[in-house]
């Protein structure tokens, strides 16, 4: 459901968070890009986005993101190359509310991208179909795709070849490690399994999976093996894409509200419900 603007905007959406239910390393481009498999869950962790119009062409982020230098925002990205893209002279002024982590493998960044182009695509009547913005996206980063394609999906290719998958009730325990993890450190890492043999998608969930960068992740930092320790008495513990964010599913709400409570006071986590689909899905 969503909600109404923030006073003195038109528009104020979510960026969901997304998980990665697996992710194995399939093989490698030779540019050097990996190909993979994965299952992406969206999860109602969210930001929030707040657009105002400009009737002239520029793009002005309102608030400032401690490490996230305006000119490098995926959100302004995102704006100045859809204005490229299609000779929009329009502008706007974004706000962002950030509750996801930067470095967590929740796709935040990314999910803030997409909701960027799917809100400016309205804004600015613009009018381009999914399927073009899937391919803008794309340019700024692998997980952009699947937050414009809007359906929990399992992805092959270096993330944008998309099936949408459908997915049961479930309920949702993310532990939120201090630390940011850099995805192309993990990715260069020599230690990386990057022959893991290709899975149909009729055979997920029921194939055995895990994700390949777990364990060069849980070498490097202990702060994520400790959390995968610390969720792994409650089922079975996984880290969301490069890190370091690790997550454990739960059939009830009840059941993973009460692992949070048994969690120190110190550990950052949050209660998440499985989406059926991205809340912008019906944009």
């Amino acid at each position: 459901m969503l909600t109404a603007p923030k006073p003195g905007f038109e528009l104020s959406l979510p960026a969901p968070a997304k998980l990665n239910l697996f992710l194995h390393i399939v093989g490698r481009r030779p540019d050097g890009y990996h190909l993979l498999q994965t299952a992406f869950r969206f999860i109602d962790f969210a930001d929030t986005l707040h657009f105002r119009l400009r009737t002239d062409n520029h793009i002005r982020r309102l608030n400032d993101i401690p490490g996230v230098p305006e000119e490098q925002d995926l959100v302004v990205r995102a704006a100045r190359l859809l204005q490229q893209y299609t000779g929009c002279r329009l502008g706007a002024e974004i706000e962002i509310e950030k509750k996801l982590p930067m470095g967590g493998g929740l796709g935040g960044g990314s999910s803030d991208a997409a909701t960027a182009l799917l809100a400016l695509n309205k804004l600015w009547q613009l009018n381009l179909p999914r399927e073009q913005l899937q391919e803008i996206g794309l340019q700024l980063g692998a997980d952009v795709p699947v937050f414009i394609f809007g359906h929990n999906a399992f992805a092959e290719g270096v993330g944008e070849q998309l099936q949408e998958i459908q997915m049961d009730e479930a309920w949702y325990v993310v532990i939120i490690p201090p630390v940011q993890v850099p995805t192309a450190k993990i990715f260069s890492s020599e230690r990386l399994t990057r022959n893991t043999p290709v899975i149909k998608v009729a055979a997920f969930p029921d194939a055995p999976t895990r994700n390949d960068l777990q364990p060069v992740v849980c070498e490097q930092y202990q702060e994520v093996n400790t959390a995968i320790k610390m969720l792994s008495q409650f089922g079975e513990a996984k880290m969301s894409g490069s890190g370091a964010c690790v997550f454990v599913e739960l059939k009830t709400r009840q059941a993973a509200e009460n692992v949070v409570k048994s969690l120190s006071l110190e550990i950052k986590s949050v209660v998440a419900r499985g989406l059926d689909g991205h809340p912008l899905l019906s944009m």
